[in-house]
């Protein structure tokens, strides 16, 4: 099996069933970020080191919140995946940026292509 993709996944108190339909795609949280703190609203914000997704969960995020998380991940070429708070909406944004789930009979166009 390969390496897990490192997330860091911004908004939401608390994210219910997200990190177990994260863990069918071969994505490991490395860290979750409410999106409250105002500090997180400054243009200069990085993300930790090793992150390979930002995911955006915008039903829990305000607009200048969004905009610096992208910011910074655009600046470091880090992929943004944004969605609601449901294990529905996660599951079409994942596959719609290419991840499919562990033990795909099919294979997905970008896991080729990165092999």
């Amino acid at each position: 099996m390969s390496q897990p993709v490192s997330a860091v996944v911004v908004g939401a108190d608390r994210l219910g069933n997200i990190p177990d339909v994260l863990r069918g795609h071969n994505i490991s949280i490395m860290q979750h970020i409410s999106g409250r703190d105002p500090s997180h609203q400054k243009k200069t914000l990085q993300l930790p080191s090793g992150t390979q997704l930002l995911i955006l969960l915008t039903d829990f995020l305000g607009h200048n919140v969004m905009k610096t998380f992208r910011a910074a991940a655009q600046r470091s070429g880090i992929q943004v995946l944004i969605c609601r708070r449901s294990v529905c909406s996660m599951k079409q944004a994942l596959a719609k940026c290419g991840y499919c789930e562990t033990g795909c009979p099919r294979a997905c166009e970008r896991r080729r292509l990165s092999a």
